[in-house]
């Protein structure tokens, strides 16, 4: 993988879409050139299919790490959540009621990213401490949660019911 798939891979992600005529305005990649290497992405496993998941062990970001964040703030959480969100590799923050404050997921390449992490946690003045722990193997990491659920149990949860 080199510089203009990272930057392809980068901006499908920020536009949300495939389309190589919107990549070619965002990267100036040429089309002919977006269509030959997306199907090279895709012959190497890093696109697994045409919504542009990604498998990210292939892409490079195979270290994930789940942390409770314990905090020290006044007023609201969302502050904290912010400057959380911020640091490079987080990709979930949840409040959270209980023994700590936030649980935060964070998918990194290797465990210097790992050290950076926990020290641009550090910088957070909110953050008393944190509690890491590796993930070594993820049995079910799902992008769409629509996939965890029967069709016939989304109708029945998620359609509004006529009133009576």
């Amino acid at each position: 993988m080199d510089d203009r798939d990272v930057r392809l891979l980068k901006a499908i992600s920020d536009l949300g879409t495939g389309s190589p005529e919107r990549l070619h305005e965002e990267t100036d990649i040429p089309v002919s050139t977006i269509h030959y290497r997306l199907n090279n992405l895709r012959e190497q496993g890093v696109i697994e299919n045409e919504l542009y998941d990604l498998d990210l062990d292939e892409l490079g970001l195979g270290v994930t790490v789940v942390l409770e964040v314990y905090t020290t703030y006044s007023g609201s959480y969302r502050g904290v959540a912010a400057e959380l969100e911020e640091i490079e590799g987080v990709t979930q923050v949840f409040f959270t009621m209980g023994e700590y404050d936030f649980m935060v997921v964070a998918r990194l390449p290797d465990s210097d990213a790992v050290e950076r992490l926990i020290t641009d946690f550090e910088a957070i003045d909110e953050v008393d401490r944190t509690n890491s722990t590796f993930v070594t193997s993820r049995t079910k990491d799902v992008t769409r949660p629509l996939q965890t659920y029967s069709l016939d149990t989304l109708l029945e949860e998620l359609v509004d019911q006529p009133p009576e």
